[in-house]
């Protein structure tokens, strides 16, 4: 007597759990020059930063104002503060873009080569195939970030020396304290990005061009962030998902702020639930013909 898989039609032995393993989608992924080049720029970047302080004259030309001059000053005064300062010039900019390579790359990329049809008829069924995906895609983003954070760190402690955190929002932190106050912060901006990675994961599903998922993202990101300036908005602004990007700087305060936090974590979830919905929702009924 046949099975109930082979006589719901499928092959002796066929188990959907068991297709596009997440190791071999990793592995997959790693090999691409695009993870490569993501993953090398952000241990880069610090270096980078490092080397651009060397040639600093001594002259006292005002780095920039408010938060980001104060952060200048401190960089060089330790490896935590070195560490919150790569972590400041990049998470308005750099890491949305990297996060929005990583999920935003992954589903239109094999429909612009042709291969997503080709894993389909495999068959993998459709939503775990988004979910294998998306799982590495984040894991590559949260990879990408602890790689920024790890490397400012390891090289500004060497350079700079195992020194207390100092920032104008706080007293001055013990090392052991900062370091936890900066794990805070990176795992903030984690929650916080996961609006990205939704929203490009859900223009990769939508799309079959990888570039106008990514640089959709982003640009829609960034319009956010202009429209948080406007303040005729008044309330409105607070329902947009970059009005709590920042609030980030009240883990460095003392005593430690954590309203908007809370705020913003919720507000970033909800969005990257409502995104990756709506990609599953989408990818599930649509005719993959590429």
């Amino acid at each position: 007597m046949a099975g109930t898989s082979q006589a719901a039609g499928a092959a002796a032995g066929y188990r959907p759990s068991a297709t596009l393993p997440f190791g071999a989608e990793f592995r997959r992924q790693a090999s691409r020059r695009r993870t490569q080049l993501a993953l090398g720029f952000m241990v880069l970047l610090p270096l980078i930063i490092l080397i651009a302080f060397q040639f600093d004259t001594g002259d006292d030309d005002d780095n920039g104002r408010g938060e980001f001059g104060s952060l200048v000053e401190f960089a060089t005064s330790g490896g935590l503060n070195f560490t919150l300062f790569t972590i400041f010039v990049s998470a308005s900019f750099l890491m949305v873009v990297v996060v929005a390579l990583f999920c935003g790359d992954t589903v239109a990329s094999e429909a612009s080569w042709g291969s997503l049809r080709y894993l389909l008829a495999v068959p993998v069924p459709r939503a775990r195939l988004l979910t294998v995906k998306l799982v590495v895609a984040l894991v590559y983003s949260a990879l990408a970030l602890l790689l920024l954070a790890g490397t400012a760190l390891l090289i500004g402690t060497l350079r700079y020396g195992w020194e207390p955190l100092r920032s104008t929002v706080a007293a001055q932190l013990e090392p052991g304290e900062g370091l936890l106050r900066l794990l805070g912060v990176l795992g903030y901006l984690a929650v916080v990005l996961l609006v990205v990675a939704g929203l490009a994961f859900l223009l990769s599903v939508v799309t079959d061009a990888a570039l106008g998922a990514v640089g959709g993202a982003v640009l829609l990101w960034i319009l956010s962030s202009i429209l948080d300036q406007i303040t005729a908005l008044g309330a409105l602004r607070a329902f947009l998902p970059t009005h709590y990007s920042t609030a980030w700087l009240g883990l460095l305060s003392t005593p430690v702020q954590t309203d908007d936090v809370v705020r913003g974590a919720i507000s970033a979830i909800s969005y990257a639930t409502l995104f990756w919905g709506l990609a599953f929702w989408r990818f599930t009924r649509k005719d993959v013909t590429s």
